[in-house]
């Protein structure tokens, strides 16, 4: 939940949904529940958000999870007395006096003034009105809109509680931000809080870190992942399904470095419009020893950098700048396009610290990237492939259940570059293809890159949640600003269009989703240990050995286990441990050249021949299957 936006506008207010109203209502029981239990509470604000709403409060008692029960049964109180919330009118000068007498934000006056109230009536701008709510002896400054009573909010519960800087300003008092939820019924509620459980035992970091999939340490950096061997075969999985897609359509793979010049990012825009998001900028050794020497000051370095007055560079935020200058470096007909130039390149963005979360918000990430450099004419085909490879990969793992966004610029921000007739003829090429797609989507103003429109993918998991993966671009700005070109059937030079795209978005940030997804059981193909061969006793140990080196000498990712424990606890720990498949060698077994299949989540599956089973399984593992191709033994 985002700790401070831009204060909205009256009107933008009372466009809130009735879920909205009911959960802002929600949160003023809970401040006048706070207010009972610890009078001299001094509230700062308390909206809806996204699942639910919260308020910031200053107090000296810290709220614990052990609070949350109290709290709880006086909103219950607050809730059946049924109080009205009246909106009343004031002046400026009313509610600053109520608010020097410490009653706005309370249960009426008290000794001390309402510090953040009389901060929040200096930020109201002079000529809209100023209102307040009441609800039994509550009262608060607040613009609204709510719900008519009290008795309207009877489905909530208490959160979690969280530190948060007052108005997102590190400068700013700490207070303690309470997390609630509410919704129109007990039955809505409880729906919640089980997908929120699911959630909990899905949770990437968790299982990521169990299974030994990945690692983030504070020595290397926060959002830098570190992925560790069974991690790594999964993501080389990942990029195996794709490259065998990009070979078979006809993509060169390419490979750029990690850092590139200032005058770069300059010319393709990423440096100033997507300055925020970036790195600072690094400069040379000598100009730092130079500067130094002049005793010169951190900022007119930095300004330096900005204005281009001082060299330097940069951790690459996008691949793209990189990709067009392979494209120039050589001379193109039009016979020669499309150039397809695809890389799994490794790209940085500096995300705060808060928005920080596992695999999934991350500083420095892969993208499976390809830039495409086609004629005006080949831009309805080349969108149309890269529509294809997403859902190739989206249906492969069986993930159908998407909507299609189609992100266009805001004509009145001025955060894009190129003309407007440029724009408007990639978001036709785009508006077109998403059109014949035959997926939901929705048109979303202000969501596009700054050089192009672009389709995006966002899908929903297993338990409902949203996540925006793949995407497919169409740029006429970048080939204009690096003057790129190639010859025509006219023999004269044409500018060629640009269509970026990232099937998947981000290697981590899929990974990550694939890991909650599948609750860390990775479809075989996927698994980084998709066999583990379980000898019953030591006396079966060199034919249990033989099997392991015949399947991985097939390509089969397979171990055994050769600890002395009992066959029920080897099966338990490759229970644990989300093995597909366990291969149970007894004696009979290893005698007759046989395996007792287990599946983790079927069972026993019966005895094979190990050549039967070994068949079996490469059949699966190349059709990239999500359920197991054998099935129990009917009885």
């Amino acid at each position: 939940m985002s700790e401070h936006k831009e204060r909205k506008t009256l009107e933008e207010r009372n466009q809130a949904s009735d879920l909205e109203r009911l959960r802002h209502s929600c949160a003023h029981i809970l401040a006048t529940a706070i207010c009972r239990l610890w009078p001299n509470a001094q509230l700062a604000g308390g909206p809806a958000v996204e699942n639910g709403f919260y308020y910031d409060v200053d107090l000296d008692h810290k709220i614990s999870t052990e609070d949350f029960e109290t709290i709880e049964a006086e909103m219950k109180k607050i809730v059946k007395e049924n109080q009205t919330f009246e909106r009343r009118t004031v002046t400026r000068a009313e509610a600053l006096a109520m608010a020097e007498s410490g009653a706005l934000g309370a249960n009426g006056p008290r000794s001390v003034s309402s510090q953040f109230k009389l901060d929040l009536l200096e930020r109201i701008p002079d000529g809209e009105d100023i209102t307040i709510y009441a609800n039994g002896d509550f009262t608060d400054l607040c613009a609204g809109p709510h719900v008519g009573r009290t008795g309207n909010c009877k489905a909530f519960k208490i959160m979690s509680v969280a530190s948060a800087f007052y108005q997102g300003d590190k400068t700013q008092p700490m207070l303690q931000r309470i997390y609630g939820t509410c919704f129109p019924n007990k039955t809505q509620l409880e729906e919640h809080l089980a997908r929120l459980e699911e959630a909990r035992k899905r949770d990437h970091r968790r299982i990521g870190r169990e299974m030994g999939l990945f690692t983030i340490d504070e020595a290397v950096g926060q959002g830098l992942i570190l992925w560790k061997p069974k991690g790594a075969l999964v993501r080389r999985s990942l990029q195996d399904f794709i490259t065998e897609e990009l070979d078979r359509l006809g993509y060169s793979q390419v490979y750029t470095p990690h850092i590139g010049k200032l005058d770069l990012y300059r010319t393709s825009g990423h440096f100033p419009y997507y300055c925020e998001s970036q790195f600072p900028p690094i400069a040379e050794r000598e100009t730092i020893e130079k500067l130094c020497k002049e005793e010169a000051s951190c900022a007119e370095l930095f300004n330096g950098l900005t204005t281009g007055t001082i060299e330097g560079y940069m951790l690459k935020p996008m691949n793209c700048p990189h990709h067009i200058k392979i494209y120039a470096s050589d001379a193109h007909s039009y016979r020669d396009l499309p150039v397809r130039l695809a890389e799994f390149g490794t790209v940085y963005r500096w995300e705060q610290s808060g928005e920080l979360g596992g695999m999934t918000r991350v500083r420095g990430f892969t993208q499976d990237d390809a830039h495409i450099f086609c004629t005006p004419e080949q831009i309805g085909q080349e969108v149309r492939q890269c529509l294809g490879i997403v859902k190739t990969i989206l249906g492969t793992l069986q993930m159908n259940d998407y909507r299609v966004r189609l992100s266009l610029r805001d004509p009145d921000s001025t955060k894009y570059v190129g003309s407007p007739e440029n724009w408007d003829l990639a978001e036709a090429a785009l508006r077109k293809e998403v059109v014949e797609l035959g997926a939901e989507w929705t048109e979303e103003p202000g969501e596009a890159a700054f050089y192009g429109p672009k389709i995006d993918f966002i899908v929903r998991d297993c338990i409902g949640r949203e996540w925006q993966l793949g995407t497919v671009q169409v740029d006429y700005n970048l080939p204009e600003r690096f003057n790129l070109h190639y010859t025509g059937a006219d023999n004269k030079p044409h500018r060629p269009v640009m269509v970026h795209r990232a099937p998947f978005g981000s290697m981590e940030r899929f990974t990550g989703l694939l890991i909650e997804h599948f609750e860390g059981k990775f479809p075989t193909w996927l698994s980084p240990e998709q066999v583990r061969i379980l000898p019953i006793s030591e006396k079966v140990a060199e034919a249990a050995e033989e099997l392991r080196r015949t399947f991985a000498a097939q390509g089969i990712r397979i171990t055994l286990d050769a600890t002395p424990d009992k066959i029920g606890a080897k099966i338990r720990n490759a229970q644990l441990d989300k093995v597909p498949y366990m291969l149970v060698i007894g004696q009979r077994e290893a005698e007759e050249g046989k395996v007792s299949v287990r599946h983790r989540d079927l069972g026993d599956l019966g005895t094979y021949a190990g050549s039967d089973f070994l068949a079996a399984l490469k059949d699966e593992l190349a059709a990239r299957l999500i359920k197991p191709a054998l099935q129990p033994v009917q009885k």
